[in-house]
């Protein structure tokens, strides 16, 4: 009998998304569909088992050996930096991390600029490359707020439409880095179940090439 290969999804619409990836690609799992509070779903006849997870969270199941493969925004992987593999860009949930500020901003380099974020880790990279002294201010959520209350100069953030900026008052100022997202393999599993793991990826990237 063929092993189950653990698939781990976010929750949400980008987890419905990469789920009808898979789908197509020959991994259905009907009972996913269906209308009910679980999180775990498997159809033996494909070997395969997904459950669905906190965004955030895919990464941690993956690296830990809880889920073989996950898919998860590249956002987390730079932020986390976990130890797996990444395998493939699904060109899905396409996004950008941008560094915002109110319209009459202007860093004159003078001092130490306050920066408030989700991604302490990327904006840190950032502004180190470009040798700019910052004092990151973490928060967890409406992180727009920030330069309009005047905690921060500026505030590097996931923009998809830019509504919540224009909103309030706030323009791109720089782009970070592109996000979408990214098929990821526990290192064990990628040797392990790399046949498996491998007819997925092959069928993924097949989908990919027909976009």
């Amino acid at each position: 009998m063929k092993k189950m290969l653990n698939i781990a999804l976010p929750k949400g619409r980008l987890g419905e998304k990469a789920y009808s990836m898979f789908e197509k690609a020959g991994f259905e799992c009907p009972s996913i569909k269906e209308n009910n509070r679980k999180l775990i779903f498997e159809n033996e006849e494909c070997a395969v088992r997904y459950f669905w997870a906190k965004p955030s969270d895919v990464a941690i199941y993956v690296e830990r050996g809880a889920a073989d493969i996950g898919v998860t925004g590249k956002d987390i992987l730079l932020e986390y930096e976990p130890d797996v593999y990444e395998l493939l860009d699904l060109k899905i949930g396409k996004c950008k991390m941008a560094v915002a500020a109110k319209a009459d901003f202007r860093d004159k380099r003078i001092g130490t600029l306050r920066v408030a974020t989700k991604f302490s880790n990327i904006a840190n990279s950032y502004y180190s490359a470009k040798g700019r002294d910052i004092d990151i201010i973490h928060l967890n959520g409406s992180i727009e707020i920030a330069p309009v209350i005047d905690l921060s100069d500026v505030i590097v953030d996931i923009v998809e439409t830019g509504t919540t900026l224009k909103e309030n008052n706030l323009v791109v100022f720089d782009d970070v880095v592109d996000i979408s997202a990214r098929v990821i393999a526990n290192k064990s599993s990628f040797k392990f179940k790399n046949k498996q793991i491998e007819k997925v990826i092959a069928s993924l990237s097949k989908q990919i090439e027909e976009l």
